[in-house]
């Protein structure tokens, strides 16, 4: 029979694709969470795993063979506390990928503050083109593949490389685990408050990473960035490999691969590597900060043997990845984006890669600052900066933060309200849109599914 695994928190990203993973690999899986939704609870029903709503001692009866525990639940949870009374096996989840799927493989692990989903989802489709099969789990859904995890057929891996904490009896981040033998360090700045407190402690972490990278392995990473100079001074025992990028016009920054913008829309990217010319490329992502991870991606995909040609030929087919600057409709004329952008830097990147693609309307943003870090505060001073490239600006005040987006509005260089209700902002936007218009929402939670209400009040009201 089958070893039966439960999963608890099994509708997270990361936790999810583990579970799919482990079906692919024959165990029985079950798995438990708080909240129950699609998309990923529509995943895990394709792929036959029994999911339960809650965190019920009931949900490990009978006993599972292994309970594979989630980082987001804690002492004090109903199920936790009845693995460690009743003593049944338990571990987390990088434990388990590391030691059930990634053993023996060539790993190639994403890390940094941004852009981890889209260049891990980069560098697999390149190996993929390039026939190489690879498995991977990644933080979202690739759109050249459907699904966040899968577990190939070679012998490559591609692994978004998470700083977050690992479990509630593991406080070292999850991406220590990986080993991993191609690394890319795509950036690095302070986040996640509720575990770090400073950059400092997110550097030691990262340090501890760069001891895992064999002597034969590489590290990718950008030619400027203190910090991560400061995390390769404390002891790098491993080939380190540096890129930089220019704009239109502009020479790049000495480097071992050198990108240049042929054109303002980071659409058309030519790219100069160690070995020579490499060619250029146009491709379907806009923004500078999608040109760095299509570098870091390529960079990476050939040190795991994919000639630069192949890896340039392929960002060409490379179809984007679920909610990192997806468009979700067209409604007389207003395109309507979602972005999973939650951190300064990444709303004002989304921001002008939106801005530099160019419409004949106005950029409109609404704002959600969901995450931990945004709830403690700890980035609101440089909020107002971060949309300095929108023409209005929709701050949203989600339920339980303990401090007033107010201020953040009115030190601001755009328009811009606060509003703590949905169906009045959604109205609000109705009003404002007119046709070329760009709206973009960014937020890393469900924005209480404003995504479709906004549609569906465009819709109605050009009678759509």
């Amino acid at each position: 029979m089958a070893q039966h695994l439960h999963i608890l928190g099994i509708c997270g990203t990361f936790m999810g694709g583990l579970a799919q993973l482990a079906a692919a690999r024959g165990f029985r899986v079950t798995g438990s969470d708080a909240n129950v939704y699609p998309p990923m609870s529509t995943q895990l029903e394709a792929a036959g795993i029994a999911l339960l709503e809650g965190y019920a001692p009931g949900h490990l009866d009978p006993a599972p063979d292994l309970v594979i525990i989630g980082n987001a639940l804690s002492r004090g949870n109903p199920a936790v506390e009845t693995v460690l009374a009743r003593g049944l096996d338990y571990c987390s989840g990088p434990e388990w990928l590391a030691r059930e799927v990634l053993r023996g493989r060539w790993v190639l692990g994403v890390a940094g503050t941004h852009g981890k989903t889209t260049t891990s989802s980069l560098l697999a489709w390149i190996l993929e083109d390039a026939g190489l099969a690879p498995g991977f789990l990644i933080g979202g859904v690739p759109g050249n593949f459907g699904v966040s995890a899968r577990e190939g057929g070679g012998q490559y891996f591609v692994v978004e490389a998470d700083e977050y904490d690992t479990a509630f009896f593991d406080k070292r981040s999850k991406f220590v685990h990986y080993r991993p033998k191609t690394l890319v360090l795509g950036n690095l700045e302070y986040d996640h408050a509720d575990i770090f407190p400073d950059l400092a402690a997110i550097q030691r972490q990262f340090h501890h990473l760069l001891r895992c990278v064999p002597g034969n392995g590489r590290i990718l990473r950008p030619r400027d960035c203190p910090a991560l100079d400061e995390v390769e001074a404390l002891g790098c025992w491993t080939p380190v490999e540096r890129w930089s990028l220019a704009g239109p016009g502009e020479a790049p920054a000495a480097a071992d691969w050198e990108g240049r913008l042929q054109s303002r829309d980071g659409a058309r990217l030519t790219l100069h590597g160690p070995a020579g010319d490499a060619g250029t490329v146009e491709w379907l992502l806009p923004g500078q900060h999608n040109a760095n991870n299509a570098i870091a991606a390529v960079a990476a995909a050939v040190h795991a043997g994919v000639t630069p040609e192949r890896a340039l030929a392929a960002l060409a087919r490379f179809r984007g990845v679920k909610r990192r600057l997806e468009l979700l409709g067209e409604v007389a004329g207003v395109s309507v984006y979602d972005d999973f952008a939650h951190h300064p830097t990444a709303i004002a990147a989304t921001l002008d890669a939106l801005r530099a693609r160019g419409c004949s309307g106005r950029l409109l943003a609404l704002v959600e600052p969901r995450s931990n870090t945004m709830r403690m505060g700890r980035h609101r001073e440089a909020l107002a900066a971060s949309v300095a490239a929108a023409d209005r600006v929709y701050w949203y005040q989600p339920p339980g933060m303990d401090w007033s987006l107010e201020a953040v509005a009115a030190a601001g260089t755009v328009p811009a309200s606060v509003s703590d209700d949905v169906e009045r902002l959604v109205t609000a936007v109705v009003r404002e849109a007119q046709k070329g218009d760009q709206i973009v929402i960014m937020s890393n939670g469900s924005f209480a599914g404003i995504h479709q209400r906004l549609l569906g009040a465009l819709r109605t009201a050009v009678g759509a």
